[in-house]
């Protein structure tokens, strides 16, 4: 049991403990948004969230006598809305409701208001005073391609505005990355309220970091309970698009069951993610190994680790979640490292909810909503101005005053992390600036699985791969029995499952060549009526949600099929001209990032060097640009009488 309803109550002691353990600066702005009373909102426990992204600190570091008087306050409240019977929360005029949004956010543009209200599920849906199916015709079909994350919340949007549509989904469940990655530790890094669609809040996490299970169950919930199941054809693998030209549509080669077939489609929504095609790394040999060998995202569960030699070659983000695992099985664990990354200290990494804080959450209505949107500020606002590069700036390792004094704080986490061992605490300190690469979090597992006995790092350069194991560029030999690949995905090579041909037959990989690019991050020109979620350029390293962008995209592919409705037209493509203007000014933007600066290697690159994954510039930005279809960047065809 988790501590519900027996421990907890909204009286007397019951209450006081809750309390206890609650998340003041989201309790706070919830009470006065369950009540109206305004009294909640004293500036003397308001926190300043603008560290908290970095230096998270308990209870937004607020002293022990704020916290106390918050506490005193929030009882009181909370009895008194009990004694009135529980009621729901009252309508607020806007400048009261903008008054408990200001207490966590600070001040903020007045614009921002309807992102605001979006994340915290109060804004209606796009679309809701829309005609039936948008206007568009009745035999106006949209095939999804992908049932993770993203397609599942195409599938819920064309549900609700009632346009035909299939989620074709290759593998046997729903659920995306989080079906195809099972390695021990499997979990998320960023907080799973954040990690939750806008519509489908879930107040009953049992864990801050979600694990695996928990986050593939949340998106097998909400498919089961929107409906989204009788869309999905689970099984079937999208091998070829081909554009129509003369019928305004789609032609989709699928395989099925080992059959192969044709569907027709006037729009393709492309949500097959960036992260689905493990990379192996470019070294010489791996064919000769004669141990067995996987990549993370292919965990092989029939093999014992106990008692075998094992390598791990990477310590990016899976590699440092299967670590401190393997690490307990194997009799040896050698980690092969070109990089070290930086790790960001996270004692509640992979706690459960205190089970007070988990029953006010379960209990207070809408405390977990303003649980949500607390953190989802945070990671707003807080971040992203610490990579950003001050060309002025010349201190070697760091971009800014400000991504200094992280780095030095960092540094200081990783002296006291590996206090006797001064060999790794060398090792394991990166030469590059932090959020030039994407940054870890850990509870402390990290540094120990290291520190074991049995473990070993090398960060001399792997020379080949033997039969036998691997030999580092010093000419050592590292014997192993299983050779585990942590070296992560394909992420550049955007939709690189599929064969894409559109206008003329162009092929959208090869005009890509080794820098896709999408205007909006959604649209190409010479492909219409193709939309992509999570395309070029809406990754996010330090600020924001993947859910909350995923949620403007399609909402933004929402308004273009509206478009199409309103002007009568089959399908809309976008000009040569928009996209390169827009892509001029997101290139520009990399620039000034950490991880756009030269000498840096990450994944957000392409070949090429060009940040093809990031979106550069803030939130507040992405939502802006996406609440309106720009129809000047736009060319429309099969308009009626042409």
């Amino acid at each position: 049991m988790h501590g519900e309803g027996a421990e907890f109550s909204f009286a007397g002691e019951g209450l006081k403990r809750a309390l206890a353990q609650a998340h003041l600066p989201a309790l706070m702005p919830a009470i006065a948004f369950l009540t109206g009373d305004l009294s909640a909102l004293d500036p003397a426990w308001q926190c300043d969230l603008a560290d908290q992204a970095q230096r998270p600190q308990p209870q937004g570091g607020l002293s022990a006598t704020a916290q106390q008087l918050a506490r005193e306050r929030a009882h009181a409240l909370i009895e008194h809305w009990q004694a009135r019977g529980c009621p729901p929360p009252p309508d607020l005029e806007p400048a009261r409701l903008d008054a408990i949004l200001r207490f966590v956010t600070g001040p903020v543009d007045a614009a921002v208001g309807g992102l605001l209200l979006h994340e915290l599920g109060l804004a209606e849906p796009v679309g809701h005073d829309w005609p039936p199916r948008a206007g568009l015709g009745a035999d106006f079909k949209v095939v999804v391609i992908g049932a993770g994350m993203s397609g599942l919340v195409a599938s819920w949007h064309l549900s609700r505005l009632g346009i035909a549509h299939t989620v074709l989904e290759r593998q046997a469940q729903i659920g995306g990355v989080w079906v195809e990655n099972t390695y021990p530790g499997c979990r998320l890094d960023t907080s799973n309220f954040c990690y939750s669609y806008s519509f489908a809040q879930q107040a009953n996490w049992r864990h801050f970091f979600s694990p695996r299970d928990e986050v593939r169950r949340y998106f097998e919930e909400v498919a089961r309970e929107h409906g989204l199941l009788r869309h999905i054809q689970l099984g079937t693998q999208v091998q070829a698009l081909r554009y129509d030209e003369a019928h305004c549509c789609w032609q989709i080669d699928i395989e099925r069951e080992g059959r192969r077939d044709t569907l027709r489609a006037q729009a393709v929504i492309s949500a097959v993610g960036q992260l689905n095609r493990p990379r192996l790394p470019d070294i010489a040999g791996l064919e000769r190994f004669k141990g067995q060998a996987w990549h993370t995202a292919r965990w092989r569960h029939d093999v014992d680790l106990r008692g075998l030699r094992v390598g791990v070659i990477g310590t990016g983000a899976s590699a440092f979640q299967v670590v401190p695992q393997v690490a307990r099985q194997a009799a040896s664990l050698t980690v092969f490292q070109r990089s070290a990354p930086w790790v960001v200290d996270t004692p509640a990494y992979t706690r459960e909810l205190p089970p007070a804080l988990h029953w006010l959450l379960t209990h207070l209505p809408g405390y977990n909503a303003w649980y949500r949107f607390e953190q989802f500020w945070v990671a707003v606002e807080g971040r992203r101005r610490y990579s950003q590069v001050d060309p002025a700036w010349r201190r070697s390792g760091s971009v800014s005053a400000l991504n200094a004094q992280l780095r030095d704080m960092l540094e200081a986490q990783i002296a006291q992390a590996y206090a006797g061992r001064p060999d790794l605490q060398r090792v394991m300190t990166p030469d590059y600036p932090p959020y030039a690469k994407r940054m870890l979090r850990d509870d402390g597992a990290w540094p120990a699985a290291l520190q074991a006995g049995h473990v070993s790092v090398v960060s001399t350069p792997i020379a080949e791969v033997t039969e036998d194991g691997v030999r580092d560029a010093d000419g050592r030999v590292h014997a192993l029995d299983v050779l585990i690949y942590g070296t992560g995905f394909a992420a550049s090579q955007f939709l690189n499952s599929l064969r894409v041909s559109g206008l003329g037959g162009v092929d959208l990989h090869q005009q890509w060549g080794l820098e896709p690019k999408a205007y909006q991050g959604v649209c190409v020109p010479g492909f219409p009526n193709l939309f992509m979620l999570y395309g070029p350029n809406t990754n996010l390293i330090t600020n924001g949600s993947l859910v909350l962008f995923s949620e403007i995209e399609i909402e933004y592919v929402m308004r273009c099929l509206r478009t199409l409705g309103e002007r009568g037209a089959r399908a809309m493509v976008c000009t040569e001209e928009a996209s390169e203007h827009y892509n001029a000014r997101i290139d520009a933007a990399a620039r000034s990032m950490a991880y756009g600066i030269e000498g840096v290697s990450n994944w957000y690159k392409s070949s090429s060097g060009r940040v093809t994954q990031n979106w550069p510039l803030s939130t507040v930005d992405f939502w802006r640009q996406m609440q309106t279809v720009q129809m000047q960047d736009f060319r429309f065809l099969g308009l009626p009488g042409r």
